[in-house]
């Protein structure tokens, strides 16, 4: 017989928010901010905290009082409640104290669950700008203005928010939707190479994982995007931002299962980036990371040579530079493998290729094999080595 009781509750919580694409969000006559904070509205203006990347105010000295003219314009909607300006890059992840001055200024300011959070800036500063708004009274809205190519097609347009914990990046997080994400071509003007290049990785991935016709695309525009051709860019930004949402909304946004296909090349990535001391862009590191698993998936037969050798070209052509670094031994690159298990929890799940714009998903690894690609990578063995060379150094 038994000895206790249950009482069970089923429910489901919808969610939605939009990408908005745009041009000088805070000009005047661009009515896009306002109105997503006014949607809402009661005749009362609404509190609103903006959290401003560092490098994005130094970049474009005009912002602060460029927010702060629009706030006036729209006073009838927006309360400005404050203007904070934080460090950017894996910086503002890796040192807690940047999550405390944003909690403590939305404490100082009187921001509540019925007003907003605006984070501007590239994708680490939105994941713990997130972060902070999804635990301070347990959700505040906020909306993301990328302000970098990755952030604008990838990190800024998804569900997670987080910050790095002991070296482990993304070990402290929670899913939950922004309000909007507007995408202001405006900022990227001003980005460095690095970082222009950097944010294609991304859309590098989500083409060779998923749609074989934008990779065709990307293949074409290789030489543009690397000269910073504005369509070729806005082009770029909008397919990866679609793809991306498409497999959010396509039954698995909060990640519960083993597979993440969107993270493609990541498991190598994180390390690098990890043993670099976040040195690197995390778009190197991912096209790093997806030269491995791509020669990887070559050496077991998945992808053919032709294939192998498109991919890596397409990412030189780009500009990235395919390289590991001396100091970085294949052991300690091998080890973020079981960091990334420990990520997703469970079985161990990679995502390859077994064709261009097709998903593969393996839950082991053969070691030896892996090692060979980690060696065709650094030593820059890409192409024309028949497969009967493995093992030989």
């Amino acid at each position: 017989m038994k000895n206790y009781s249950r009482l069970e509750q089923h429910f489901k919580v919808t969610y939605s928010y939009q990408v908005h694409f745009t041009h000088r969000i805070f000009d005047g006559d661009n009515a896009l901010l306002k109105d997503l904070l006014g949607e809402d509205h009661d005749g009362t203006p609404v509190k609103v905290l903006f959290v401003i990347d560092k490098g994005v105010s130094k970049s474009h000295p005009d912002l602060i009082n460029d927010i702060q003219t629009y706030a006036e314009t729209y006073s009838g909607v927006i309360k400005l409640s404050g203007l904070l300006v934080i460090p950017g890059g894996e910086k503002v992840k890796n040192e807690a104290v940047h999550l405390q001055n944003v909690l403590e200024e939305v404490d100082a300011n009187g921001v509540c669950r019925h007003s907003f959070l605006v984070a501007i800036g590239g994708g680490a500063v939105l994941d713990m700008v997130g972060f902070a708004a999804t635990i301070a009274h347990r959700g505040i809205r906020h909306i993301r203005i990328p302000t970098t190519v990755l952030s604008q097609n990838d990190s800024g347009i998804g569900v997670k928010n987080s910050v790095n914990w002991r070296g482990k990046k993304n070990f402290i997080g929670t899913f939950s939707p922004p309000v909007a994400v507007i995408n202001d071509s405006e900022f990227l003007k001003t980005l460095e190479q690095r970082d222009w290049i950097s944010g294609i990785a991304e859309a590098v991935k989500v083409a060779l994982i998923k749609d074989a016709r934008f990779f065709a695309e990307i293949t074409e525009n290789a030489e543009a995007l690397r000269h910073r051709d504005e369509a070729a860019m806005q082009s770029l930004i909008y397919h990866c931002a679609r793809l991306h949402m498409e497999h959010i909304g396509g039954g698995d946004p909060f990640e519960k299962g083993s597979s993440r296909p969107l993270d493609f090349g990541h498991w190598a990535a994180h390390k690098l980036e990890q043993l670099t001391r976040f040195e690197w862009r995390h778009g190197e590191a991912v096209a790093v990371g997806m030269a491995i698993d791509v020669t990887y998936a070559l050496l077991l037969k998945l992808i053919s040579g032709e294939e192998h050798a498109l991919i890596l070209k397409v990412l030189e052509d780009i500009g990235f530079e395919l390289t590991i670094p001396e100091e970085v031994d294949f052991e300690m690159l091998y080890s973020g493998l079981e960091e990334f298990r420990e990520h997703l929890g469970g079985t161990l799940t990679v995502t390859l290729i077994n064709g261009i714009g097709i998903k593969k998903d393996v839950h082991q690894i053969d070691k030896d094999l892996m090692k060979e690609a980690v060696h065709r990578v650094r030593n820059r063995v890409f192409i024309n080595q028949s497969l009967s060379d493995v093992g030989k150094k």
